[in-house]
């Protein structure tokens, strides 16, 4: 580690070797752990402990009560709801400002800038959060839900979309403007081609996450089967949460494969 070894060559050169920091690392990531340990109150005796617990609410929730299924559909159905329009609108709405934010469209450093800079600071906020602040401006409900999902949708389609953009050929662009063509002519014709299949992929890829995240904005009175979720756990009824998290895996995994179909399609 401190030491560094030199080697001769045959031809009379010397060759030092880089020095490692490998152990250096090691004893860093061991400090690091042991604060973070600390800090959090993390105790291996209490995990050995209180770890079996674990296994006993698994063992009631794979034993799902199917019997509660018809408490289910309503609010599973106004999640996938949620997430759709959301993720639609988030994604519609993204393009527009994407535009605005390519370097590349729009000459003005300053005008790019601002949008970038609006994309950033909605991306920073969770989810949750945001689902939690509309909660105090539209109440409790799937519309709390929709705004903060459609929030996230138009940050994260739109720096994806803005991106891909600005990394576009612009032999077609600049060959439109040259005869005549407004920028947003030139856009539709040269550069909508090639960003088109990236701006449908990254679309599905964000609704089926969506659906996701949706299923725990309910902890926060944001609507959809989140609100089952944390009123089932408050009860203690796992055997009924087995029930919603069955009937939500095989949701989420019919339109991830979906949604892997038409994005394999498009591409």
């Amino acid at each position: 580690m401190f030491r560094k070894k030199t080697y001769q060559l045959e031809n009379g050169k010397s060759v030092t070797e880089p020095r490692r920091y490998t152990l250096l690392i090691l004893v860093l990531i061991i400090i690091a752990m042991y604060v973070s340990a600390d800090v959090t109150g993390f105790k291996l005796s209490v995990l050995m402990t209180r770890g079996k617990e674990f296994f006993t609410i698994l063992q009631q929730m794979l034993q799902p009560n199917f019997g509660y299924l018809k408490n289910v559909w309503k609010p599973l159905l106004e999640t996938i709801q949620m997430s759709l329009l959301g993720s639609l609108m988030g994604a519609s709405l993204s393009l527009p400002f994407a535009f605005l934010a390519a370097d590349n469209m729009i000459g003005n450093k300053a005008i790019t800038s601002i949008f970038k800079f609006i994309f950033s600071i909605i991306r920073t906020i969770p989810t949750l959060v945001s689902a939690l602040v509309m909660t105090y401006i539209f109440g409790i409900g799937s519309l709390s839900g929709l705004v903060a999902i459609f929030l996230f949708s138009f940050s994260y389609v739109g720096k994806l979309t803005y991106e891909s953009i600005e990394n576009t050929d612009m032999g077609a662009f600049e060959a439109l403007t040259s005869i005549g063509c407004t920028k947003i002519m030139a856009f539709r014709y040269g550069i909508m081609p090639q960003i088109l299949p990236i701006f449908i992929s990254t679309s599905l890829y964000n609704f089926e996450g969506n659906v996701r995240y949706a299923a725990i904005l309910g902890y926060v009175g944001a609507g959809g089967i989140g609100l089952i979720i944390n009123e089932q756990i408050g009860w203690r009824a796992y055997n009924n949460v087995g029930t919603i998290l069955l009937l939500l895996f095989l949701t989420v995994f019919i339109i991830e494969r979906t949604s892997a179909y038409l994005r394999s399609k498009v591409k």
